[in-house]
């Protein structure tokens, strides 16, 4: 992501000739200008801007998980994070003189409008203040007017009624610069009336819609987009209540239009999905953790299973002590930043990859669109699996290209076709995939390798059948059962060694599914065989 931050601040210089600017230094009394006397307008030129900054927030739920409200802890930290990004001075001054950004209307290219109305009211108040001032000096020095005790209170109250209005702007913006957002909230759920508060949510809601607003004004301010990544770790070590509340958060952060908000959710779904279903917030969705899972992430990325040299390689950096490895960490960088700086190869190499990854992209998606290709027929009616589809085969395509070593490497289309696969009928191909698994386990015959999935799936469907009350939820996960027959057994009739290739870039499957299934496999085998009788007696040979 900070690689893409870099190209494309350089693409649009390139375009527009005008650099990002930044609260800091003399930007800083630049921000704080445009905050007190001007509106942001976005205009056609803004949302044609493509650069965009990341901002990456770090939030373990493990750190939360004593409070009553791990969501809570969450919102505080974004709030905390915003704040000591921008500073504190023109969020504080933005909560009481900053503008909501508006559209501009027409094609106008002008990003800011004096607030006439403010300047206004600030001349007023300082001309009535200068009169007061003077009125009292003069009422106070002048030898001839001293006696007059009636102009002295006229220039007494008309000075302290001008300078009142300007002491409470300032005392506001004192006020929002020693307590943070964070510490209002804190404030709330400490407050032994946290539960019957109704106006709580309300009062949450304000702070996050301030924040948002006020990135809006930043990135008009700063010529870029903004966007904040949070990254949530930790979820699945805590109570099943509180993974759902930050969930909720989560959901609520990004119900809005245009919201600047990206989550990476890092978690264990084995782990989150019996969570989900022992609280009450699956309601509605037949008690299915998969379902909610599925309506909240729109960009699945299933890690796949390690292989020798990542195995290794893990276990060589988990031995080493803190130090060395943030030796290897720094070494590790500046060898990059030496080989970069050597010459044109590796750049020139990994441009060529890039190239090459474009085109295999493009190719699948022209798949996609085809109306005449049999692949476009198994896109699925609901817009959140067509993202999930649509941002899963750029990545396989570029693991794909990455182990573009070995031999048979598939087409973009067939990869494409996976994905669909993979998305379509999750659970149906785990079983596939987990039956593929054992036969290879097994020592099958070396013309293994050419039988196809959907014939290894119908062998054994009966067992997978006699499985269905324990894979009930992960069933429910698949579309039709006869488009699935079909895309196997004529459409894509994909091979036990396809599968394999396919198996270490399949990052858009829950793997979960199938190690439960491996499990309950073997469990019921095991029950099989030790319900078989077994002969003690020995035959007589005669």
């Amino acid at each position: 992501m900070r690689q893409e931050m870099v190209q494309r601040e350089e693409a649009e210089l390139r375009r527009s000739h005008q650099k990002p600017r930044s609260p800091e230094g003399w930007g800083l009394l630049l921000v704080l200008w445009y905050l007190a006397f001007y509106k942001p307008i976005i205009t056609e030129g803004h949302l044609r801007r493509k650069n965009i900054e990341f901002i990456f927030i770090r939030f373990s739920a493990w750190q939360y998980a004593g409070c009553d409200k791990l969501w809570a802890g969450l919102v505080t930290t974004l709030c905390d994070s915003i704040r000591h990004h921008f500073g504190a001075l023109p969020l504080s001054v933005y909560h009481v003189m900053g503008t909501r950004p508006r559209f501009a209307s027409g094609f106008s290219q002008k990003e800011w409008v004096l607030k006439t109305g403010t300047c206004l009211k600030l001349w007023g108040m300082l001309f009535v203040l200068g009169a007061g001032l003077t009125i009292l000096l003069v009422a106070l020095l002048v030898p001839g007017i001293k006696d007059h005790h009636a102009l002295k209170v006229v220039g007494s109250a008309v000075t302290s009624i001008s300078g009142s209005g300007l002491a409470l702007g300032a005392l506001s913006i004192l006020k929002n610069l020693l307590i943070s957002e964070k510490q209002k909230i804190e404030r709330l759920t400490n407050s032994e009336k946290f539960t019957s508060q109704l106006g709580f949510m309300s009062k949450v809601r304000n702070e996050v819609e301030v924040l948002v607003d006020f990135l809006s004004f930043m990135e008009i301010f700063e010529r870029r987009r903004l966007r904040v990544v949070l990254e949530i770790t930790s979820l699945d070590i805590c109570y099943p209540e509180k993974v759902a509340g930050v969930l909720n958060a989560m959901n609520t952060l990004l119900s809005e239009a245009n919201t600047p908000f990206i989550f990476i959710l890092a978690v264990d779904p084995s782990v989150i999905v019996p969570c989900l279903e022992q609280t009450g917030c699956m309601k509605g969705l037949a008690d299915n953790g998969y379902l909610y899972l599925n309506r909240t992430v729109t960009l699945p990325f299933s890690i796949p299973e390690m292989g020798a040299r990542s195995r290794l390689r893990f276990l060589e950096a988990a031995i080493q002590t803190r130090e060395d490895l943030m030796y290897r960490i720094i070494t590790s960088n500046v060898e990059r930043r030496r080989a970069k700086c050597r010459g044109v190869p590796v750049v020139a190499s990994r441009q060529e990859a890039d190239a090459e990854a474009v085109r295999c992209i493009h190719e699948a998606f022209r798949c996609l669109h085809d109306s005449t290709d049999p692949l476009a027929r198994y896109l699925p009616t609901s817009g959140a699996h067509v993202r999930r589809i649509v941002n899963t085969i750029p990545i396989t395509l570029r693991l794909l290209l990455h182990r573009a070593g070995t031999p048979g490497t598939p087409s973009p289309r067939a990869a494409a076709a996976w994905v669909v696969l993979a998305d379509q009928w999750p659970c149906r191909l785990s079983w596939a995939l987990q039956c593929l698994e054992d036969a290879w386990q097994g020592r099958p015959a070396p013309d293994f390798g050419a039988r196809s999935l959907w014939s290894i799936f119908q062998e054994n469907v009966g067992e997978l059948s006699s499985l269905r009350q324990p894979l009930h939820n992960a069933l429910s996960l698949d579309g039709d059962p006869e488009l699935f027959q079909t895309f196997l057994a004529s459409d894509f009739p994909f091979t036990a060694r396809d599968a394999r290739a396919f198996l270490g870039v399949t990052v858009n499957l829950d793997h979960s599914i199938r190690h439960k299934m491996g499990l309950l496999r073997g469990l019921d085998r095991l029950q099989k065989a030790t319900a078989t009788p077994v002969s003690r007696s020995v035959q007589c040979p005669h």
